[in-house]
C-alpha cells in the first residue's frame, strides 16, 4: 500500500476519458481497491469539488460526490507542512505540502509535473501505476 496526494487534473482526466486502461482511471481504481491511499486536507477537497463541479465538464453531481466521498472514505486527512517552495500557481502548493506531511513518505500524482518542484515524490499517473506494480 502506498500513499499519495492526487492533483485535481488527474481526477478530471479520469472522469473525462473513455479509455478504461488510462493511467488516470487506474489510479482512481487503485484507490477504490485500497492499493493507493489518498492524502488530503479541507483545501484539497474544496478544490476537487469546485473544479469537478464546473459546468464546462458536464460531470453529474452524483458522480462528483461519489468520487470525492471515495477519496475521503479511503483516504487520510493530513496537515500541510510548509515547503518553502515557490509555485507558479499558489493553489498547487497545498498538494505538494500535504504530500510532504506523511511520515514514511508519500507521492504527489499529477499530469503536470512541471508545476511542481523536481522531486522524487512527484510522479505522473503512469509512474504511480509502475510504482504500485513493483
Amino acid at each position: 500500500m502506498k500513499y499519495a496526494v492526487i492533483v485535481t487534473n488527474v481526477l478530471v482526466s479520469a472522469m473525462i476519458t473513455h479509455n478504461a486502461a488510462s493511467p488516470t482511471v487506474k489510479v482512481v481504481e487503485a484507490i477504490g481497491k485500497g492499493e493507493l491511499v489518498p492524502l488530503y486536507n479541507e483545501e484539497i477537497i474544496t478544490e476537487y469539488n469546485d473544479v469537478l463541479s464546473r459546468a464546462k465538464f458536464g460531470f453529474l453531481h452524483l458522480s462528483v460526490a461519489r468520487l470525492i466521498r471515495t477519496m475521503m472514505d479511503k483516504g487520510i486527512m493530513m496537515e500541510r507542512i510548509f515547503s518553502g517552495e515557490t509555485f507558479t500557481d499558489v493553489l498547487d502548493a497545498v498538494f505538494y505540502e500535504v504530500a510532504l506531511s506523511k511520515e514514511g513518505g508519500s507521492y504527489l500524482v499529477t499530469g503536470n509535473k512541471k508545476h511542481f518542484p523536481k522531486a522524487p515524490i512527484v510522479v505522473t499517473p503512469a509512474e504511480m501505476m509502475e510504482i504500485l506494480a513493483k
